[in-house]
């Protein structure tokens, strides 16, 4: 194999490996950060481990983005026993004349409580559709996992904010 085949094969290895990190790096990077919690992401769990004496503040934001919904926490927010199943309402309202689809992104802060924020069943994990002028009442089943109380950083957080963002979905921003 002569250098210029050489250099060239691993030029395109090289390529082909670039290509392939590019492409990975979504999932991993989304993977990365449910394990550890970075940047405010929470956790997805099946049950609740049971309440505990300690109790926490969880505050509720929701907001929109560049679609014709209104969307708002029925309430701002609620004490919870850190450990124990609780669950809070959204209500989202499509304001427009035609049928919009949004998918719901959602952060957790401060971030050190994001690994310890645990979801249960959330209207986030799938995407919502709302007919011309419909309300619906979206709700997300949660606890915040009694670890938190072990975790010199997160320890003496007294107040979580669990925050969403809806946007219309991708096919939606392509026919306007």
């Amino acid at each position: 194999m002569t250098r210029t085949t050489r250099t060239a094969a691993l030029a395109v290895l090289f390529v082909c490996f670039m290509t392939g990190l590019a492409w990975a790096s979504v999932p991993l990077y989304r993977l990365f950060c449910q394990v550890t919690g970075l940047n405010g992401t929470t956790q997805r769990g099946t049950a609740a481990p049971g309440a505990t004496d300690r109790q926490i503040r969880v505050a509720f934001d929701a907001n929109v983005q560049k679609l014709a919904w209104k969307f708002r926490p029925e309430v701002q927010s609620e004490t919870v026993a850190i450990g124990a199943r609780d669950m809070a309402f959204f209500r989202a309202t499509n304001t427009s004349a035609r049928p919009l689809t949004g998918t719901a992104t959602f952060n957790v802060t401060p971030s050190e409580a994001g690994k310890y924020f645990t979801k249960i069943q959330c209207f986030c994990f799938s995407e919502q559709t709302l007919q011309p002028g419909e309300t619906q009442r979206m709700p997300v089943i949660f606890y915040v996992d009694p670890a938190i109380m072990d975790d010199p950083d997160a320890r003496d957080v007294a107040t979580i904010t669990l925050s969403y963002t809806f946007y219309p979905v991708d096919s939606q921003l392509a026919s306007r």
